[in-house]
C-alpha cells in the first residue's frame, strides 16, 4: 500500500518516452509528407557535375520541381532567385528534363532568369517519380536534418518562402 502512489508516476513516465520514441521514429521514417526525412537522391546538374541531396545535410534546402514551358514556374523564379540571394538556404531546383522539348531550352530559361542556384536535370524522371511530382512546381522546405517542414504545389511567393524557412530550426 505504501507504494501505490508510484504506479502512476512510473506509468506516466513510460508513456512519456514511448511517444517520444514514437515521433522521433516518424521524423526518421523516409517519406515526401511533412515530417519525414526527405528522401535522397542523387542528380546531374546543368553543369555536368553530380550532387545528392545528402550533399546539403546540416542546411535547410528549398527543393523545388520545374519545367522551362510551365507558366508558374516562371512566375516563381524570380522570387527563387531572390530568396537564394537574400537567405542562407541551398536551392535545389531540379528541372523534369523527361517533359522538355530540347535541354538547350533548360539553359536559355537559366540565362534568361539569371539563375544561380542549383539547376538539377532529372533526365529519366526517376526523382520526379520517387517524389511523385503533381503539379509543377512542388517545393519542399526541408530543414538542416533532412526532415521535409513544407510541401507547397504550385507557385510559392517570395513571402512564403521566407515564412516557412523561419520557422525551419
Amino acid at each position: 500500500m505504501k507504494f501505490n502512489y508510484l504506479i502512476p508516476i512510473v506509468l506516466g513516465i513510460f508513456f512519456s518516452f514511448f511517444m517520444t520514441e514514437q515521433l522521433l521514429a516518424e521524423e526518421n521514417k523516409e517519406g515526401i509528407e511533412v515530417g519525414n526525412k526527405a528522401p535522397d537522391f542523387e542528380i546531374e546538374t546543368l553543369n555536368g557535375e553530380k550532387v545528392s541531396l545528402s550533399d546539403y545535410k546540416g542546411k535547410p534546402v528549398m527543393l523545388n520541381f520545374w519545367a522551362t514551358w510551365c507558366p508558374p514556374c516562371q512566375v516563381e523564379m524570380p522570387d527563387m532567385q531572390k530568396f537564394h540571394e537574400k537567405h542562407e538556404v541551398v536551392v535545389l531546383a531540379v528541372n523534369l528534363l523527361d517533359t522538355e522539348m530540347k535541354r538547350d531550352h533548360v539553359q536559355k530559361f537559366v540565362d534568361e532568369f539569371g539563375m544561380t542556384f542549383t539547376i538539377g536535370l532529372d533526365g529519366d524522371g526517376a526523382v520526379s517519380s520517387k517524389y511523385r511530382i503533381n503539379p509543377i512546381p512542388t517545393t519542399y522546405m526541408i530543414d538542416s536534418k533532412g526532415i521535409i517542414r513544407h510541401k507547397s504545389l504550385g507557385a510559392m511567393p517570395y513571402e512564403t518562402m521566407v515564412e516557412h524557412l523561419n520557422k525551419m530550426d
